[in-house]
C-alpha cells in the first residue's frame, strides 16, 4: 500500500469516507449534518496535510496532521484518523499511523495528542495504545453517543 499527500482530485473518495463516519455521529464529535463542502475544508486543511492510503488506485483510508495547539503548545500534533469500508482487518489505520508519527516526527514535532477518544472505541485505543500512546485525561460523559448516551472521551498523548 502506498501513503502520499492527498490532492484536490481524491475528495471524492475522500469524502466518500468521511460521510457516513460523520453522519453517523458515532467517533467524531462532527456536526452530523456538515457539508461536503465543510467537511473536506475541515479534514483537508490540516496545516501539516492530509494523506490517503490506497493500493492499485483504491483509497483505503485517510488522515489528516495538524499543529494541535499554538505559541508554546505549537510542538506537539494532532491527527485524525478514517478508513473504508473494505479496509477493516487490513492494517489500514496502523499503517496510517506509523506513517503519521514518521511524519510528525520529521516535521519536527515533539509529541503527538489525540483530544477526544470515545472510551467506547476499542479497536481506535487498542491501536493508539499498542504504539505507545498512554491515557492521559478522561472527560467524564465528555460525548453524547447515538447509541450509547453520554460516554467519556480520553486524551491520550505519546511523546515522539
Amino acid at each position: 500500500m502506498l501513503i502520499r499527500a492527498a490532492t484536490h482530485q481524491d475528495h471524492a473518495a475522500v469524502w466518500q469516507m468521511l460521510k457516513p463516519v460523520f453522519r453517523s455521529g458515532e467517533t467524531y464529535a462532527i456536526d452530523p449534518d456538515i457539508s461536503e463542502k465543510d467537511a473536506l475544508n475541515y479534514w483537508t486543511g490540516a496545516d501539516a496535510g492530509c494523506f490517503v492510503i490506497e493500493q492499485d488506485g483504491t483509497i483505503f483510508g485517510t488522515y489528516y496532521l495538524k499543529t494541535n495547539a499554538q505559541g508554546g503548545g505549537a510542538h506537539v500534533c494532532n491527527c485524525g484518523f478514517v478508513t473504508g469500508p473494505t479496509a477493516q482487518g487490513k492494517g489500514v489505520a496502523r499503517a496510517m499511523l506509523v506513517d503519521a508519527l514518521r511524519r510528525a516526527k520529521e516535521t519536527g514535532y515533539k509529541a503527538m495528542q489525540f483530544n477526544f477518544v470515545l472510551a467506547n472505541n476499542a479497536r481506535a485505543i487498542d491501536i493508539w495504545q499498542r504504539a505507545g500512546f498512554n491515557t492521559v485525561g478522561r472527560l467524564p460523559k465528555a460525548f453524547n453517543h447515538p447509541k450509547d448516551g453520554m460516554i467519556d472521551a480520553l486524551v491520550m498523548f505519546k511523546t515522539l
